[in-house]
């Protein structure tokens, strides 16, 4: 039996980004181990509150079940899937072999990333391989949804259909370097972009109207819940680039509820994104189910599942 398009290929991502809708995405994390259970079990809660679930590549240099075969399960349970690829683990043949693999087993979106030095890892001794880095990830994808690999052979089995995106940091401390990555970004042909965890958004408003909004592009806005004023120290001590201002600590520290007051901060900063950018990226780690509460609050309603081909 031949068909060009896998059955189970879900697109209900690429459609809204298209149509303009306020995107909702968030991230779970791969399983350690051979059972996918509770990963499946966090990103349940996910149906119907959000388009797309962002499956990690190894984030940190940690690691986890391949990204490639954890977005594969979410699609066999009916959760549209964004496998995030990054180049520190593979070559370009490596890199090439997935992605085919990807679009066969009907994955559609991909975000292509550089990756996490493995010294920040568990693995420090690891080899690293870094054959390509983002932008140069993106234009292999775009060659292959062109219908040629790398060295511009042809894909005699078929071209690929992937939807691609990549990552941007919006309080990234030079400016112009932030415009000139972004810029190339679009140029290799990223269709969306996620962004690192936003503290500022006076500095995300800045970036989308002085770089962002020439392209037309969306651009997710990164929520990430806070659990305590200890959890936000954590981050702002491990996560490179990363600074979660004082008053927001203080007011977890003050709380007599720090998670419940984490969730309220980030039902505020989604409201907040819904007024500057297209979407917004949640991340709640080990909490994957305080997401939908947390859009409840902000009054993010449920995604209409109806429009799933």
């Amino acid at each position: 039996m031949h068909h060009t398009h896998s059955p189970t290929a879900l697109n209900n991502f690429r459609r809204a980004a298209q149509a303009g809708e306020f995107l909702v995405t968030a991230e779970v994390a791969p399983p350690k181990g051979g059972d996918p259970a509770h990963m499946l079990q966090m990103a349940a809660t996910l149906k119907g509150r959000v388009h797309a679930v962002n499956v990690t590549d190894g984030s940190r240099a940690v690691l986890r079940m391949s990204s490639l075969v954890a977005s594969a399960i979410l699609l066999q349970n009916g959760i549209e899937p964004i496998c995030q690829v990054a180049c520190r683990d593979r070559n370009r043949i490596g890199l090439q072999a997935d992605l085919m693999g990807a679009h066969a087993l009907g994955i559609r979106n991909i975000l292509a990333l550089t990756g996490d030095p493995v010294k920040a890892g568990d693995h420090p001794d690891a080899k690293a391989v870094f054959d390509l880095e983002a932008v140069r990830l993106l234009q292999l994808i775009r060659k292959m949804n062109q219908g040629f690999d790398s060295n511009e052979q042809p894909l005699t089995d078929g071209v690929l259909d992937l939807f691609t995106g990549a990552a941007v940091d919006p309080q990234c401390a030079s400016w112009s370097g932030l415009q000139s990555r972004f810029e190339r970004k679009i140029e290799a042909g990223a269709q969306f972009f996620q962004s690192q965890l936003i503290t500022d958004f006076e500095r995300l408003e800045k970036f989308m109207d002085k770089i962002a909004a020439g392209y037309k592009k969306p651009i997710l806005a990164g929520i990430f819940l806070l659990k305590s004023a200890k959890n936000a120290q954590f981050i702002n001590r491990c996560v490179p680039g990363v600074n979660i201002p004082q008053h927001i600590i203080d007011r977890l520290a003050k709380a007599k509820k720090p998670l419940e007051e984490g969730m309220k901060i980030a039902a505020e900063q989604v409201q907040v994104a819904q007024q500057l950018c297209q979407g917004v990226h949640m991340m709640a780690v080990k909490r994957e189910d305080l997401i939908a509460p947390i859009l409840d609050l902000a009054g993010v309603a449920p995604i209409d599942q109806m429009v799933m081909k």
